[in-house]
């Protein structure tokens, strides 16, 4: 029974979006408005079976689990996002001289020589 509940959900969220191209005359307002509908029918008919309510219930405990964590200040943020900008600049030039060398490199080493 549970699979065709998660059929049926899948069939809402079909029937929305079919809804949205087929009735391309229609208002947007009124296309948003199919689609809307037919993830709030799917959302409804899942929920009714036990996949949904194991995938609510996991949500809910992620949604908590994310209360939880301990999110860096704005001052860390901003320190963090220059360290990784000074690297990158950093390497950036690195990478320009290696390629630069070795550019100079095969070029004295193949210049005078004939292609042939």
């Amino acid at each position: 029974m549970d699979k065709a509940k998660i059929a049926g959900a899948v069939l809402c969220v079909v029937a929305g979006l079919y809804g949205y191209y087929h009735f391309s005359e229609t208002a947007m307002v009124l296309r948003i408005l199919m689609v809307l509908a037919g993830l709030v029918l799917a959302t409804v008919v899942a929920w009714t079976s036990a996949p949904g309510k194991e995938f609510f219930a996991f949500a809910q405990e992620s949604w908590a689990e994310a209360g939880r964590v301990a999110w860096p200040t704005r001052k860390e943020t901003l320190q963090t996002t220059g360290i990784v900008f000074a690297f990158v600049v950093i390497m950036a030039l690195f990478l320009f001289a290696v390629d630069t060398t070795l550019a100079w490199i095969i070029k004295l080493l193949t210049q005078g020589r004939v292609d042939g």
